[in-house]
């Protein structure tokens, strides 16, 4: 037992939360866990509607009208091997699909509430959101923001514990190139779709690496179509850019589509097509502001470092953002070991940050 927190029952929700497989879309067996475990503590539990079978779970005293936010999302990335995505715990470090991003987020910020419930702690201004979808549309948090408000928020995405005050932004780019199917030996003839778009993949990095440092670029898919032994005449790239805090998203996004016309058009491609699923401006919350002056004071108390950061990634924290919410982003694991084959977390930083938690919550 922490000063605040119960960690043997946080280890135990932690554990169930990862063993129960919970890809966007398919959350809804852990989302009548949760409801299960939070309705026995005695506080208010309420099931908010997504779509017809998937549901958020918002948690709070019940009094009130909260205006400070506590988000999580119980969703994860679907799982590289079905027969081996759960929980397994060796010295403290803890294994799984989700542990990182964010089941461990989510335990902590749950075992808090139950924590200052019980304490008698808990302020009815407060509200817990453990929402779905967020890994795909975020239609979670987009429920949850058109029913209600919130004046701040805390996000418990992975951060490795360091408060994230600044939050990248987020360009999704899908790229069609088209060409004309022929037999193999023919490839070096007229158009070539795979041909454009890997010479226009390439000018795209040597763009970003030359004259955007801290852009982040990732090219998530590529596809074209299948043509056995011939010429495929399409293929599609799907790519990631990360911006930095006050670069403006549709800017950008304009700049990128001429980039694009001037590379594609004259190509070996015939045609081509452009679309930005997402766009979301980056910010930076301020310093001076209520919640970071709090979470900075409970810092200091446990003798932390403060050392602000910079989230690369996109989240949830955009649509609060946009929603006119100011959400600052502090979460136990590691953003680089999020997603991958290997995703981990020390159950000493889950507990670490269920302790900040309850303290802010008090």
């Amino acid at each position: 037992m922490t000063d605040s927190i119960n960690s043997k029952r946080l280890y135990a929700l932690f554990q169930n939360m990862v063993d129960l497989y919970s890809p966007s879309g398919k959350e809804e067996e852990l989302t009548e866990f949760l409801e299960n475990v939070l309705a026995a503590t005695g506080l208010v539990v309420e099931r908010q509607p997504v779509d017809e079978t998937r549901a958020n779970l918002l948690i709070s005293t019940g009094t009130g009208k909260p205006d400070r936010l506590f988000l999580g999302h119980i969703d994860t990335v679907p799982a590289y091997d079905i027969e081996h995505y759960g929980f397994a715990e060796q010295g403290g470090l803890c294994r799984g699909l989700g542990t990182a991003d964010m089941k461990s987020g989510c335990a902590a910020m749950i075992e808090a509430f139950m924590s200052a419930a019980e304490q008698g702690t808990l302020s009815d201004n407060v509200l817990l959101a453990l929402v779905v979808g967020e890994e795909e549309a975020g239609d979670g948090t987009q429920a949850l923001l058109a029913s209600r408000s919130f004046k701040n928020a805390l996000v418990a995405e992975p951060t490795n514990l360091q408060p994230c005050m600044a939050h990248y932004g987020y360009v999704e780019l899908i790229v069609r190139a088209f060409g004309y199917r022929r037999h193999a030996a023919m490839s070096d003839r007229e158009t070539n779709a795979i041909h454009a778009m890997l010479r226009f993949l390439i000018q795209l990095e040597d763009r970003i690496e030359s004259g955007e440092p801290e852009t982040v670029l990732n090219i998530r898919d590529l596809h074209s179509s299948e043509s056995g032994f011939a010429v495929p005449d399409r293929c599609a790239a799907a790519v990631d850019l990360h911006l930095p805090p006050g670069i403006r998203a549709r800017a950008y996004a304009d700049e990128l589509r001429a980039f694009i016309d001037a590379e594609l058009t004259g190509s070996r491609a015939s045609k081509y097509e452009l679309e930005f699923p997402t766009l979301a401006d980056g910010f930076e919350a301020e310093s001076e502001a209520v919640l970071p002056q709090e979470l900075q004071q409970i810092f200091q108390t446990l003798e932390k470092e403060w050392n602000p950061t910079a989230f690369k990634s996109h989240s949830d924290a955009n649509l609060l953002r946009d929603a006119g919410c100011q959400p600052v982003i502090l979460g136990p694991g590691q953003l680089a070991k999020a997603h991958t084959k290997d995703e981990s977390v020390e159950f000493d930083q889950v507990c670490a940050a269920a302790e900040i938690y309850n303290r802010l919550l008090s």
